[in-house]
């Protein structure tokens, strides 16, 4: 009866741990070169410039900010590394005066969830923010925020960006 109790907890302990991580893909970093470029986007919350290098080595890099009447409001810097044969995106964010928003060893991960020609879905471990990008013409890219607000509903921002020329 014990026996059949701990085969049981383990089970639902797999199961579940497998359940709530994100489930990666495997794919080769190249595949992710469409994102390289520099985008821009006039938005509400100000004038968006988003920067992808292509892939070099193991990595990819960009960086973002947005600026309103002016002034920087915040930016972000990010990398893509591989890990174990799948893109991992690593996220930090920070107020103008280069101010951190997350702690300096923790950044935010993105794994890959999804990737098709032209178009690659990320998410955090937990599964409360989605981001993707797709290349809607060869001089538009489209990111879509995805995330659940307090009350577990999801809220969508899309960011429709231009190639700048």
């Amino acid at each position: 009866m014990k026996l059949k109790l701990i085969i049981s907890a383990i089970v639902v302990f797999l199961f579940f741990k497998n359940h709530c991580r994100a489930q990666t893909v495997k794919a080769d970093l190249k595949q992710l070169g469409f994102m390289a470029g520099t985008w821009v986007q006039k938005h509400q919350w100000g004038d968006m410039e988003e920067f992808w290098g292509q892939p070099m080595g193991d990595s990819m890099i960009s960086s973002f900010r947005v600026v309103k009447d002016g002034k920087v409001e915040f930016y972000e810097f990010v990398v893509i590394e591989e890990a174990n044969g799948s893109p991992v995106l690593k996220m930090r964010h920070f107020n103008r005066g280069s101010i951190a928003w997350e702690d300096k060893n923790k950044p935010l991960l993105f794994y890959l969830v999804n990737i098709e020609k032209n178009k690659a879905e990320f998410e955090l471990k937990n599964k409360s923010v989605k981001l993707t990008y797709q290349l809607a013409a060869p001089d538009k890219m489209d990111v879509i925020l995805n995330e659940k607000d307090k009350t577990g509903g999801w809220k969508k921002d899309v960011f429709n960006y231009s190639r700048k020329k």
